[in-house]
């Protein structure tokens, strides 16, 4: 062999006695086949098969499989994001005609995607109230194909009751999808409560660094998973190996990633319930946050993610007061090892429920600084919304006791 071929074909070495406790990254666009005939008949190798990266390599059919046994479901496919995740699932069971119920308290890119490009394909979307539960049913119809849910809901926690949402599908026909991101499957498993798919944003938690994007789709049949493998097909989706393997390693550390976060976030929440600006905490875990009876019945726990709702007076100047941290980090998703904070506005945005709570709020994701910085941090900026309350100073010292 000439050497301008050698450059081109590596050798094959022995692997023999080599045993690596990480996953190797296995990269390819092209997958090569033994002779003609195995290439004439690589449809035959199926969804799951390797005929071409774009389906995936060992390194991603991992990580799926590894999430399907954490989600106690038949497979799972992968998607470039989170919100792909869920577009993709909606696509992969509706067709035109069909019609979807989604909770009011949906993530808004959601919403944006129902009502606009789910409606141009004449699937027709209608929003229900998310604390709604058996009731669901009585805005079912004939079109009525998939009850979507997403539990807690996006900003303001609202935790739905998933197995009577189930229960009111499964007697008209209707299939159940779950967003599970806030939960993960270490906290909620939606597949033994009634859903047919699981998605979790694996570019929160489960990646866990904000340094990925990344969404799964897990289902409970083979039926399902067969959709949803050939729509992410038909859409071309495809995920980098070098993305899972990064996700491979951050669910090893999720266990405790996920218990160090909601113990920082309970702590805060509860904390911050005595704060004479804050009008009201919502935390699944706190009781009077809405659907906080099913929470308790249907989770093994809580996450890092809660939402602050501030009087009037203070909720003007939470833009300016943000600018004062220096720990938390300003920015959107959650799940990493840096705390952040979201300013969030919802006033006008929901159509089957009425919110007309102080704007903005600010949702909270504890991180895995230490809680002691973190508080200080957050009186900085509870300082600046009431720059020069003494009771506001009495009250942080006072309710300084028991929970650090």
């Amino acid at each position: 062999m000439d050497d301008q071929t050698r450059c081109i074909h590596a050798p094959s070495i022995s692997t023999a006695g080599y045993a690596s406790l990480s996953v190797g990254v296995a990269r390819a666009s092209t997958i090569v086949f033994p002779d003609g005939e195995a290439y004439a008949r690589r449809k035959e190798r199926g969804p799951d098969g390797y005929s071409y990266g774009l389906a995936g390599t060992p390194t991603a059919r991992t990580l799926e499989a590894q999430i399907a046994a954490l989600e106690g479901g038949y497979r799972t496919a992968l998607t470039p994001s989170g919100l792909s995740a869920v577009t993709t699932s909606i696509l992969a069971v509706l067709k035109p005609g069909d019609g979807v119920l989604i909770p009011d308290s949906v993530y808004p890119p959601v919403r944006n995607f129902a009502t606009g490009f789910l409606a141009s394909l004449g699937i027709v979307p209608a929003f229900y109230d998310p604390l709604l539960g058996a009731g669901v049913a009585d805005l079912m119809d004939e079109r009525t194909r998939l009850i979507w849910v997403e539990s807690p809901g996006s900003t303001t926690m609202e935790v739905q009751d998933l197995p009577a949402i189930a229960a009111a599908a499964k007697a008209r026909g209707a299939l159940v999808g779950c967003d599970n991101s806030w939960a993960t499957p270490l906290l909620f498993k939606p597949l033994a409560f009634g859903a047919d798919l699981s998605i979790e944003a694996i570019t929160k938690y489960i990646g866990g660094h904000s340094d990925l994007l990344m969404g799964s789709i897990t289902s409970k049949d083979a039926a399902v998973h067969d959709r949803i493998k050939k729509t992410i097909g038909h859409l071309g989706l495809g995920v980098s190996p070098d993305d899972c393997a990064l996700a491979l390693r951050g669910v090893q550390t999720l266990s405790v990633r996920l218990r160090q976060s909601a113990e920082t976030a309970l702590d805060l929440a509860v904390w911050l319930t005595a704060h004479p600006s804050v009008e009201r905490v919502l935390h699944p875990a706190l009781p009077g946050c809405p659907g906080h009876e099913v929470w308790v019945r249907d989770f093994n726990g809580a996450s890092g993610v809660f939402t602050v709702i501030f009087k009037a007076r203070a909720a003007k100047r939470l833009y300016e007061a943000v600018s004062e941290l220096r720990v938390f980090r300003i920015g959107a998703s959650w799940g990493g090892a840096h705390s952040l904070v979201a300013p969030m506005t919802l006033n006008g945005t929901r159509s089957a429920t009425v919110w007309s709570g102080p704007d903005p709020m600010l949702r909270i994701s504890a991180g895995l600084e230490a809680p002691a910085a973190l508080r200080v941090d957050l009186e900085r900026m509870l300082s600046a919304l009431e720059p020069g309350s003494e009771m506001q100073k009495s009250t942080l010292q006072q309710a300084g006791g028991g929970h650090g």
